[in-house]
C-alpha cells in the first residue's frame, strides 16, 4: 500500500524495549519505493522537545491507522488488545476486570498491568492491505 504527504499512518518501532508498539504519524514526504519521512504526533527530538521527532520509516513499519471500532459493553477475558501508553500503542490479552479497570499482559514485557477502559482498543491486524480482527484469524 502506498501513502501520500499529510496521510496519518502507524509506525511499528523496531527499537529495542518498543518491539511491536506503534505510533502515531503524518507522511511528511515519499522517499523511495519504500519508505517515508514521517513526523510523530506524541514523539520529540531528544535535543529540542519543543519539535516533533522526524525519521525514515521503512514501507513494512507504516500501516494505515485503524479504523475506530465500537465495542459494546466490553472487553472479554483474553481478547487481545491494543493499549495506549508511554505514546504508542502496545499489543496485550485482557487478563481480567475490575470495574472500568482492565488488566493486561504484555508478553514482550511479561508485565500486568491495569488501565482504564479509555485507553484500550480492538486489536486488529493489518494482512494484505485489510483490517483483519484477530478473533477472526487462526493461530
Amino acid at each position: 500500500m502506498e501513502f501520500h504527504k499529510g496521510e496519518k499512518v502507524e509506525v511499528c518501532s523496531k527499537h529495542e524495549g518498543f518491539l511491536g508498539s506503534y505510533y502515531t504519524a503524518t507522511v511528511v514526504k515519499k522517499l523511495d519505493t519504500n519508505s517515508y519521512a514521517v513526523q510523530y504526533e506524541n514523539l520529540v527530538e531528544e535535543e529540542d522537545i519543543s519539535k516533533l521527532l522526524i525519521e525514515t520509516a521503512s514501507g513494512d513499519e507504516v500501516r494505515p491507522v485503524p479504523p475506530r471500532i465500537k465495542f459494546g459493553i466490553g472487553f472479554s477475558m483474553f481478547d487481545k488488545v491494543d493499549v495506549f501508553d508511554n505514546d504508542g500503542w502496545w499489543v496485550g490479552k485482557v487478563t481480567g476486570r475490575r470495574g472500568s479497570l482492565y488488566f493486561v499482559y504484555f508478553e514482550t514485557t511479561r508485565e500486568e498491568i491495569a488501565y482504564h477502559v479509555s485507553k484500550l482498543r480492538i486489536h486488529l491486524d493489518w494482512v494484505n492491505d485489510k483490517w483483519v480482527s484477530s478473533k477472526r484469524m487462526v493461530s
